[in-house]
């Protein structure tokens, strides 16, 4: 009798149409997972083997525009999903109405990054308590409260490189903690604990049962600085494990992460997901896909589009799709960089704000920017050998590797979002969302009037937030409030100098935080109107608790 390891996750929801959506399970052995809705609308797909794990993405049809209903699931005709003596509210899938003429809903997009998922030891949680826990908590308990319409996860949804003692008591289980790599994850197997450990906590559970997601991976999803260099790079495979843990680590991406992201109908297209469905056990297919992916990422595309009414999300992919020569150092390869522009520039006036998920921030405290473009110039050269190699260590030690660390890559990007802000029928506000590192701020971006046809129309701003469950030295929260002061500024602009580097194209103001702690951001975005919430759990005698922190207005017409 099969039974629900993992899930339900409610993760695509159809604004087109207002009538599909697709729910992700784990089972315990194979079997017909099914999801049946309050409305009638329902859904059936067989399992899919991978490893002795056995999935389902199950696309819902026939659900009501405009409707929250809620849904159970059942495998091989039992129900399994909700629990008998589930403590919370039933899971829903709720829909947007269909556009009326002058008559638009508001959209609620929270995003963040980077949550460490072990339970706390003996009820104390050293790093405070989880934002998504907290969330899932204040929701269940509400049930009139507003929830988001979707949730960004950006990056770092499990740490395969930070085990907890519970998930290194498992691994101990099976091999020698002895030997390389260690306590961290080695395969595809131990990258399900992970997801156990993530994704069984019963609050998120319930959270991510009923609240659609979009999710992309960052560095600690596979290790510390995955990608960083081509250096990195030829260290790394010359290591015996790390054929093992890539490989492993893009199929339970692809798996836990990716199909969900899809439409229907690019699940459809995609040979992969039908070579995997068609095979008894697609373990073989999904590793020599994730195998060229890793050694051919040109085949493979991991960033997508979604679009929730007038508003477009671009989520990127900024780990795989690098370019680390370090004469060509690009953080999206050329395939990929037209992909990115196509999609911003494609019919501007068919949205009214346009989101670009990224990972890693785009805009930096000046300092940190300036010491990323001086580094990427050492290691290129500029300085000579010696100064090359020393760069490279530099890099790997302090972690220089966001957009500012390619350079050309962030002024095309910088270029990109300038020309879409002038573009006829530019949207209200282009916002990158952002997260990795450890704290939140607001960034706004300011081109001289001297810029090909003077300065973007809409309002550009960098959202960054993180971490939804973890925490950052005393010292590096130094380091970042320095970053953005007058005499880090000065600083930065010496290393350039010594780089050669010159100035970016625009310059850029902090004009929110930086706030640390573990949190979330959400977006509301109505018409053309915008408005940000930042929240912070915070831990109460009574428990923990979202605490609101800053609200402000994006645009001068709300």
């Amino acid at each position: 009798m099969a039974g629900l390891r993992l899930g339900p996750l409610l993760r695509y929801v159809d604004w087109e149409s207002g009538s599909r959506a697709t729910v992700w399970v784990e089972s315990t052995r194979p079997c017909t997972a099914e999801v049946r809705c309050a409305d009638g609308a329902a859904g059936t797909s067989p399992t899919f083997a991978l490893q002795g794990h056995h999935y389902a993405l199950v696309v819902v049809e026939g659900l009501t525009p405009g409707s929250t209903t809620p849904y159970e699931v059942l495998l091989d005709g039992r129900r399994v999903w909700p629990p008998e003596d589930s403590r919370f509210p039933p899971s829903t899938i709720t829909t947007p109405s269909l556009p009326q003429p002058d008559e638009e809903s508001p959209v609620r997009v929270a995003f963040g990054s980077c949550r460490w998922a072990a339970p706390p030891a003996h009820g104390h949680d050293p790093i405070g308590p989880d934002a998504l826990d907290t969330l899932a908590v204040s929701l269940a308990a509400d049930p009139e409260a507003v929830r988001p319409d979707v949730l960004l996860l950006l990056g770092d949804q499990v740490y395969a490189d930070e085990t907890s003692p519970a998930t290194q008591r498992r691994l101990a289980a099976r091999r020698d903690l002895g030997e390389a790599p260690g306590a961290e994850v080695a395969d595809y197997e131990e990258y399900t604990h992970l997801y156990d450990e993530s994704w069984r906590d019963p609050d998120v559970r319930w959270l991510l049962s009923t609240v659609p997601s979009c999710m992309i991976f960052d560095d600690h999803d596979v290790i510390d600085d995955w990608n960083t260099s081509d250096a990195w790079v030829r260290d790394m495979r010359r290591t015996p494990w790390w054929h093992e843990r890539i490989v492993s680590g893009l199929m339970s991406y692809w798996v836990y992460q990716h199909l969900g992201n899809l439409s229907p109908e690019a699940l459809e297209a995609d040979p992969v997901y039908a070579a995997v469905r068609a095979a008894p056990d697609g373990t073989e297919t999904l590793r020599a896909h994730a195998a060229t992916a890793d050694a051919e990422p040109a085949r493979t595309r991991w960033s997508y589009r979604r679009v929730f009414g007038r508003v477009r999300l671009l989520m990127v992919d900024t780990r795989a799709a690098r370019t680390l020569d370090e004469q060509r150092r690009a953080m999206l390869r050329d395939e990929e960089a037209a992909w990115l522009r196509d999609e911003v520039l494609d019919d501007p006036g068919a949205y009214d704000h346009l989101l670009i998920g990224t990972s890693l921030p785009w805009l930096l405290p000046p300092l940190i920017h300036d010491a990323e473009t001086w580094n990427a110039a050492l290691c290129r050269g500029a300085r000579g050998e010696r100064w090359a190699r020393h760069g490279e260590k530099v890099r790997r030690a302090g972690d220089l590797e966001h957009w500012a660390a390619f350079p050309d890559s962030f002024n095309q990007l910088s270029e990109l979002l300038r020309e879409a802000g002038r573009a006829s029928g530019a949207p209200a506000t282009i916002c990158v969302l952002s997260g990795d590192v450890h704290h939140a701020y607001i960034t706004e971006p300011q081109w001289s009037d001297s810029a090909p046809d003077g300065s973007p129309a809409a309002h550009v701003l960098q959202l960054t937030c993180s971490p939804v469950h973890n925490s950052v030295p005393a010292y590096i929260r130094a380091g970042f409030r320095f970053g953005w002061s007058g005499a880090g500024r000065w600083l930065g602009r010496a290393l350039a100098f010594h780089g050669r580097t010159g100035r970016p194209p625009m310059r850029w103001r902090k004009t929110g935080g930086p706030w640390f702690g573990n949190q979330l951001m959400t977006l509301t975005l109505h018409g053309r109107k915008a408005a940000l919430t930042l929240v912070q759990a915070r831990a109460r005698p009574a428990g923990a608790q979202l605490e609101t922190v800053m609200e402000r207005s994006l645009t001068s017409n709300e």
